[in-house]
């Protein structure tokens, strides 16, 4: 897993109509990159309408929201449809972006093993650099830490 101070690395991946989207891209502008397991789950669901709510004010604040999972363009067209996401999404179906930050990780539920994105939300700063960290994330808090975090920046 990446940690504060790490360059944060690059990508290029699809947004969901399928545009090439790179870190480079972004730079100048602080990024919250998270990531989460995938469209249309109850957890990832509540996260991102949270994202969605808190936008305009990460945006007021200097940030731009991007949300990263596995998911194929196709789904992410949907989930932004389903609950009006007025941030990009990224598909990594390939696990480019998903193994270079570290969030692929064993997962145990249920007393099952697999292997899968573990929720994790990355502030990068406008040099490509990782400002923050926050690991292991509550869906439904993830956003206002997000938030909080950058309010005292100022």
């Amino acid at each position: 897993m990446l940690k504060q101070g790490d360059k944060a690395p690059s990508f290029v991946l699809p947004d969901k109509d399928s545009n090439p989207v790179s870190l480079e891209s972004l730079k100048g502008k602080k990024i919250v990159l998270y990531f989460y397991p995938r469209d249309n789950t109850p957890g990832c669901s509540r996260q991102a309408q949270a994202f969605a709510a808190a936008n305009a004010e990460i945006e007021a604040l200097g940030a731009k929201v991007i949300g990263v999972s596995k998911d194929s363009e196709k789904s992410h067209i949907n989930f932004t449809e389903k609950y009006s996401l007025p941030f990009t999404l990224l598909s990594d179906k390939e696990l480019e972006a998903i193994k270079a930050y570290g969030v692929w990780q064993e997962k145990k539920m249920y007393g099952k093993v697999s292997m899968g994105v573990v929720r994790t939300t990355f502030l990068i700063d406008e040099n490509g650099i990782i400002e923050k960290v926050w690991e292991k994330v509550k869906p439904d808090l993830n956003a206002g830490q997000v938030l909080e975090y950058l309010k005292g920046q100022e």
